[in-house]
């Protein structure tokens, strides 16, 4: 889930103590970020594959930092290369990574569609929700598809941005999200524009559960996590008994670096298809472009993400010379995709419950800030 990208209120002393403390006190060749051999990872230094020693060692250094980074990974070449935890986390520290868990709910509509659960993209959000009363007062809403709200086109509000709607809705076991087909607002004509929304994600969810016949945890354990050996851990449920399609599933930082590879590999582990390459391929294309949250900046994420774009549930963005896409979920946890250097970066991080806006961002962007100068500083040759 995004932050803002503006300078807030009481950050701007941590950023510059980040700026002046750049260089570890020690050597930079000094490898404190040495990957534990324990678990099915495969592990290697940066340097065996092409990725210089001292720019990981100075990315660890700066993570040292920040106060509220639990993990960081590099995979390259299929090898986990470096590895440590910060304050709170730990190699088996399943954490609620927060919207990342769209992009995986992007993956179990790809493996529902390949499975004939779901017959077509062109499907219509109110066919899966028959009781809904109908018409609606906005016939619009009967026109909504799956790859609408795929590409967060479908109409609906950013909910962070919809009072009373934020205050009630986020993080509320009590929540029936159903109704809200009805009663939220369009603030676009579907397949028009971008808006980020969580109930459109949540839907989603449902809709492969529905579709299915099968409970989302159930589901997403059989056919997604068991084949790239995750077991995933607490998955919240709203009111009705769904799990949340747009947040709160709780997984390792190799969980998500698992789960990272399997696209980078166009969904494929160890030589079995899991996702549907051609879904891969759709799922990281950008539909929308120049994705602008506060209508005061261009399109970035702190100062090294740039053109902001959005496939099925995930990011895109450049880095300097480096394009990649990557599932971001509040407080900085991301799982990041590079493919032209086949490097996959995890962070896990605090979820900043009831965090929100400028206060949330002073945080998260310097997670954020300091992965895009590490990708930036990377060779492209």
């Amino acid at each position: 889930m995004p932050g803002r990208n503006i300078l807030p209120k009481g950050v701007l002393p941590f950023l510059l103590c980040l700026a002046s403390c750049s260089r570890c006190p020690n050597d930079l060749e000094t490898p404190v970020y040495l990957p534990s051999p324990a678990g099915n990872w495969e592990v290697s230094t940066p340097e065996q594959q092409g990725l210089d020693p001292e720019l990981t060692a100075e990315l660890y250094c700066n993570a040292e930092k920040l106060p509220t980074l639990y993990g960081l990974l590099v995979i390259k070449n299929g090898y986990l290369v470096a590895e440590k935890y910060f304050n709170e986390g730990a190699i088996d520290h399943k954490n609620f990574v927060q919207s990342v868990t769209k992009s995986c709910t992007s993956a179990l509509v790809g493996i529902a569609l390949d499975q004939g659960c779901l017959t077509s993209l062109d499907q219509k959000l109110v066919d899966f929700f028959p009781s809904l009363n109908r018409p609606f007062d906005d016939p619009r809403k009967e026109q909504v598809t799956l790859r609408q709200m795929l590409q967060m086109r479908g109409g609906y509000p950013w909910e962070e941005r919809q009072p009373p709607y934020l205050d009630s809705l986020f993080f509320n076991d009590n929540w029936h999200w159903i109704p809200h087909i009805a009663d939220f607002p369009l603030v676009t004509d579907p397949g028009t524009g971008f808006n980020y929304s969580n109930l459109t994600s949540h839907l989603l969810g449902i809709i492969v559960a529905r579709a299915c016949e099968a409970d989302l945890t159930t589901y997403a354990q059989r056919h997604l996590f068991s084949p790239i050996e995750v077991d995933i851990g607490e998955w919240r449920q709203d009111a009705d008994g769904y799990n949340w399609g747009w947040g709160e599933i709780s997984l390792t930082a190799r969980d998500m670096a698992k789960f990272g590879l399997l696209y980078l590999r166009g969904g494929e582990y160890k030589g079995h298809t899991i996702v549907p390459s051609t879904w891969v391929e759709e799922s990281l294309k950008s539909y929308s472009r120049d994705i602008n949250f506060t209508g005061w900046f261009s399109s970035r994420a702190g100062r090294y993400f740039r053109d902001l774009g959005y496939g099925y549930q995930w990011w895109s963005a450049s880095v300097g010379e480096h394009e990649l896409n990557y599932a971001w979920g509040h407080g900085g946890n991301l799982i990041i995709l590079l493919d032209a250097l086949d490097m996959v970066i995890v962070t896990t991080a605090d979820p900043l419950y009831f965090v929100l806006g400028d206060e949330s961002w002073q945080y998260e962007g310097a997670i954020i800030n300091t992965v895009g100068k590490f990708i930036r500083k990377i060779p492209t040759g």
